[in-house]
């Protein structure tokens, strides 16, 4: 099935666009009519500019308010189709997209418009071309996608048909199981779009709020499963108004845009019955994080490797080629490149001290990139010294690595094969990476949800606000059903929050902080004092808080105070954290005990942590936000 975009959907002039959409892997393009008229060339060498780009017109949009009109209105919309027709036939393009009307003289009535659809379709014949009526949502007389078959049924004639929109239907939470008594050839084209779910005026969300399929909260799924039911064979296109994207990347949207669909069309694939199998593997459940892997060099080396050492981490490893050392406390193993070449060291010329590369535990690591090559993401591989693996990766988003270990091709020997063993684990009560946090500009957490969902078995949850002092940071959860993979992304919308300043400091690097599991946080707490850590501060007006809004058992107050741990509670469990100072550009580690049933991440204790860690920093004559 082929892939097409309206160009408003993605920011830049229509040239830029053309590159960016052609890169991504569409077949071809709905271009929105403002976008050529804005260009200095012809309909004609527009045309030509776009086929020389290896793309096809899918859609020439939009027509407004032409049906139902008495005169001399209704003389006048023909006349403007005429003109249009006129300028299809110069761009190469033979399907034009009409609108439900919204001018103020149209009368309505469906056997009306029916009528003048038919005299249209008559003379968008003579020339070739096809007619494709749309129910806006907001439509003055037809806002239902079943009142718009009908007049498409009514004008019977084999040169109009209808276009669906997944956000008109889904936005009027019109029951998209009315599709499939459609004939499949009477349906000219399928737009889609997702959408947070909003309570706002109807015009006003679609204009604004629109995004990819698997970024919002619409069944754009079941929608396209009753299309394909239907018999629909065309192009699927993603017609997105988003004031986000007016201003984001433009290659980096159209990715996201391509991979989108690619991910939509295999679930729809794999629910509907009847349709061929997909053509990629199915979503990956990662079993959990392999490794973390920091890129590090002289004195930030050393503190890094204290801290490790102060956490209960043992250096149980040094690699047989490179000048890397491995790190092991339970299951967790942390990596500490300092080579000057390769991938850790550009990332450390370009970021200084940061994660560089994580590893996932997965059950077959080749499918897991081949489903990632066809949702668009780049494979990733650097020369081998003597005796190493080459172990499957992906470039992700903002630079980051994943490397994929399973068990089945003998990856998970990587550590005996590459690495010299120099001592035991270390052995402090941390068991496991409970999460992985990871900050983004605001604006580009909607790309990181796609990424995640798109390519793993992974849930979002909704967006929270994260209170800092200085400014507001939204926060969303990507994570398996089983909690095997959980990933906290934050978005940051200005360089005065903690976590703008990261991304400031470190020019982009993802991951801010990874929350380390015990199963007895006092118990760990105690063994890491004795080994010389201190935790980060936390004010007792923080405990007196605590005091009046939960019950706790006597003495779990003072204990949490004496050990600077913060606590919440949900109504599945509890939950116990206390955090690390941070080093290098702000990287810092959680340490928590996450109790049955608990299904948060510690959220109201986010601004006291932010406070405290500020304090620190200003403290130290750090520059903090």
């Amino acid at each position: 099935m082929k892939t097409s975009i309206a160009t408003v959907s993605i920011s830049g002039n229509l040239r830029e666009k053309l590159t960016a959409i052609a890169a991504a892997g569409f077949d071809g393009i709905e271009i929105f009519e403002q976008d050529f008229i804005a260009d200095e060339a012809s309909p004609r060498a527009i045309g030509e500019m776009i086929r020389d780009h290896g793309l096809d017109i899918t859609l020439f949009q939009p027509f407004r308010d032409f049906e139902g009109l008495p005169e001399p209105y209704r003389a006048k919309a023909f006349d403007r189709a005429e003109r249009k027709f006129d300028v299809m036939q110069e761009l190469g393009t033979d399907l034009i997209l009409i609108c439900s009307s919204l001018h103020p003289k149209s009368l309505g009535g469906i056997d009306r418009a029916a009528a003048d659809f038919h005299e249209l379709g008559e003379r968008a014949a003579k020339r070739g071309l096809r007619i494709g009526y749309e129910a806006l949502c907001w439509g003055r007389h037809v806002n239902d996608h079943r009142d718009a078959w009908e007049v498409v049924r009514r004008a019977d004639h084999p040169n109009v048909g209808l276009i669906l929109d997944s956000f008109h239907t889904l936005a009027r939470k019109i029951d998209p199981e009315t599709i499939r008594s459609i004939p499949g050839d009477r349906i000219f084209f399928v737009q889609l779009a997702d959408a947070p779910l909003i309570e706002m005026d109807l015009l006003y969300w679609s204009r604004h709020f629109r995004n990819m399929p698997g970024e919002g909260d619409l069944d754009v799924t079941g929608f396209m499963r009753a299309v394909m039911a239907a018999g629909y064979n065309g192009p699927i296109s993603l017609e997105i108004f988003n004031d986000q994207f007016r201003g984001g990347n433009t290659s980096a949207l159209a990715r996201d845009g391509h991979r989108s669909l690619v991910a939509l069309m295999d679930d729809v694939h794999r629910q509907e019955p009847g349709l061929a199998a997909p053509g990629l593997p199915a979503r990956i459940h990662p079993k959990g994080v392999s490794f973390v892997e920091f890129t590090s060099r002289g004195t930030e080396a050393q503190a890094l490797e204290r801290q490790l050492a102060m956490l209960g981490f043992a250096r149980v490893g040094t690699h047989r080629n490179k000048q890397v050392a491995l790190w092991q406390q339970g299951d967790i193993r942390i990596v500490v490149n300092q080579e000057t070449s390769g991938h850790a060291g550009a990332v450390w010329n370009a970021r200084g001290t940061s994660v560089c590369d994580l590893g996932l535990q997965v059950e077959d690591a080749q499918a897991v990139v081949a489903r990632a090559k066809a949702l668009g993401a780049e494979p990733f591989s650097q020369p081998l010294g003597p005796g190493e693996l080459a172990i499957p990766a992906i470039r992700g988003l903002s630079g980051s690595l994943l490397h994929f270990i399973d068990a089945g091709s003998g990856l998970d020997q990587v550590w005996e094969r590459e690495f010299h063993t120099t001592a035991p684990p270390g052995d402090a009560g941390l068991t496991h990476v409970d999460h992985l946090a990871q900050t983004m500009s605001y604006e580009d957490m909607l790309s990181w949800t796609l990424f995640y969902t798109s390519l793993f078995e992974m849930r979002k949850s909704p967006i929270v606000d994260v209170i800092d002092p200085d400014g507001l940071v939204r926060s969303q959860v990507v994570e398996t059903p089983d909690g095997a993979l959980k990933v906290t992304l934050n978005g940051a919308d200005t360089h005065r929050t903690l976590a703008g300043s990261f991304l400031a400091d470190t020019f982009g690097a993802s991951v801010q902080h990874i929350a380390l599991a015990t199963n007895d946080i006092f118990a760990t707490l105690k063994a890491l004092t004795e080994k010389g850590f201190s935790p980060l501060a936390i004010p007792s007006n923080y405990y007196d808080d605590l005091a009046a809004r939960f019950d706790l058992p006597d003495g779990l107050l003072a204990r949490m105070q004496a050990a600077q741990v913060l606590y919440d509670q949900d109504a599945g469990g509890d939950f116990f954290q206390c955090y690390a100072p941070s080093i290098a550009n702000g990287f810092f580690f959680e340490l928590v005990q996450r109790n049955p049933g608990y299904a948060g991440f510690g959220g109201p204790n986010a601004p006291f942590r932010i406070a405290a860690q500020k304090r620190r920093g200003r403290a130290k004559g750090i520059p903090v936000a």
